[in-house]
């Protein structure tokens, strides 16, 4: 026989089910908004101190800051939107790695090759977009479960964007320093422009290779040089050699219209001497026009391979 307890008297709770953590940290939506509005807040207040003071202590901060900004907010948007389910240390571990394993194969392939030339250009893409790759297999070695059209994509423009940093603060670098002392102009034009063309090189050129790449990753985690693979990266190769290219290629067209009076061989010096207006207007027509065909082919690539992928709609 039971008793009810007397009203008032306190009653023990039993306690629920514990819900598990959640296996990647919550990161509000909008994040990479706020980091990409205040990093560039912050960067241009940089330049400013800088060009007023004329003090390099700030040097580094400018050139770090200008450098990893935009990239950063990218690899942010792509983990809030498509890669929280991967983990925040495959898709850190693809940045860093990437950059730096990237940029360290670049600088050695630069070595050798000095001379302007469409060989050149192509060596560079070629070697760049491997090593890039490599950079992805490595991280992901130990990882078998990550694979899909979906992770390629996203880990694969953590790569790309990795190395886009890098690469932009090794220019910036250069651009700063002159035979008179440190150039701030020639500093902050060259990491404005590096930002805003940065969504459309490297971070996308590897992205499309990535996805391919994991998409053909056999379930026990080994990866298979598949020929739509080598196909990926010829590809994207081909992209990086025309985007680099550009400069070379709106001269020689310049020097290939009539009336112009220039040599075809200008594309190896990389310079028009003494141009006129009209070659001015016309080299920067080409020069733009061509840097937004390559952007339009790479988006169009990435657009039809997150496509294919039946679990990307189903991000969060």
């Amino acid at each position: 026989m039971t008793h009810s307890p007397p009203p008032g008297m306190p009653r023990a709770r039993i306690p629920g089910p514990q819900q598990p953590p959640p296996p990647y940290p919550r990161i509000g939506a909008g994040l990479w908004k706020r980091c990409l509005v205040g990093g560039l807040t912050l960067w241009a207040l940089t330049a400013l101190v800088t060009y007023a003071t004329r003090t390099t202590t700030l040097l580094p901060t400018l050139v770090l800051l200008g450098g990893f900004l935009v990239p950063v907010a990218f690899v942010l948007w792509a983990y809030e939107r498509h890669g929280r389910d991967l983990g925040v240390s495959a898709v850190l571990g693809c940045f860093l790695a990437g950059g730096a394993l990237g940029v360290f194969g670049a600088s050695l392939m630069e070595s050798y090759l000095l001379r302007p030339s469409l060989s050149m250009f192509t060596g560079v893409g070629l070697i760049e977009e491997a090593a890039k790759l490599g950079a992805l297999v490595f991280v992901l070695r130990r990882q078998p479960g990550i694979r899909g059209m979906r992770a390629g994509l996203v880990l694969g423009a953590a790569v790309g964007f990795g190395f886009a940093a890098l690469e932009s603060c090794g220019y910036a670098f250069d651009a700063a320093a002159s035979a008179d002392g440190i150039d701030l102009r020639t500093l902050v034009e060259t990491e404005f422009l590096r930002g805003v063309l940065a969504p459309f090189g490297h971070g996308l050129w590897t992205a499309v290779a990535g996805g391919v790449l994991l998409a053909h990753r056999r379930p026990n985690g080994h990866f298979r040089l598949a020929a739509p693979v080598v196909g990926a990266w010829l590809g994207v190769s081909v992209l990086h050699a025309l985007w680099d290219a550009t400069h070379g290629i709106a001269i020689w067209l310049v020097a290939r219209l009539p009336g112009t009076g220039l040599a075809p061989e200008l594309f190896a010096q990389g310079y028009i001497p003494r141009p006129s207006a009209a070659q001015e207007h016309l080299f920067t027509l080409f020069s733009v026009g061509g840097l937004l065909l390559v952007a339009v082919l790479g988006i169009t690539w990435v657009r039809s391979l997150a496509r294919r992928g039946t679990s990307w709609r189903n991000t969060p």
